[in-house]
């Protein structure tokens, strides 16, 4: 049996697989520029249960969402991952929970899941909450500033 030697270069394997990656997300940029999208997250993924899918009677989901990912094809809800963005539109449109799932990843390293329209709400309030939040603070970093501006005499 011949025996193992480690190599010092590279595994050929390894490289390839990281070119791959980048003509993808490369392809990926060229694809979301010429429809005029901007993307926020690192990576992410949407699975549909066709089981549970209500796509005949309603298609609120392709109606929703902005960069045309997903499509009406043969009796079904179709997708295509290169133009999805992880928006979430689909989610909150669609009447059926945990009928599409969205798993996206931050640039912050943050996973973020959703399946059900009341998450993806919940979060959109905690951010505008914190924009909000910090908003305030820019302009009225303490209390003394906002009593001078807005103080009685």
């Amino acid at each position: 049996m011949p025996k193992k030697t480690e190599s010092s270069g590279a595994d050929i394997f390894d490289m390839l697989l990281e070119t791959s990656k980048k003509q993808k997300r490369a392809k990926r940029t060229q694809l979301l520029e010429s429809v005029g999208v901007k993307e926020f997250f690192e990576e992410g993924s949407i699975e549909i249960n066709m089981r549970i899918c209500e796509g005949v009677d309603c298609k609120l989901c392709i109606k929703a969402c902005p960069t045309n990912a997903l499509f009406w094809r043969a009796g079904e809800v179709g997708i295509i991952e290169d133009l999805c963005v992880y928006c979430t539109a689909c989610v909150v449109n669609c009447i059926v929970e945990d009928c599409i799932k969205i798993k996206r990843k931050r640039s912050d390293g943050k996973v973020e899941q959703f399946s059900k329209p009341a998450d993806v709400l919940t979060l959109q309030n905690d951010v505008c909450s914190e924009k909000r939040k910090n908003r305030a603070k820019s302009i009225f970093p303490d209390d003394e500033a906002y009593l001078k501006r807005y103080g009685t005499s």
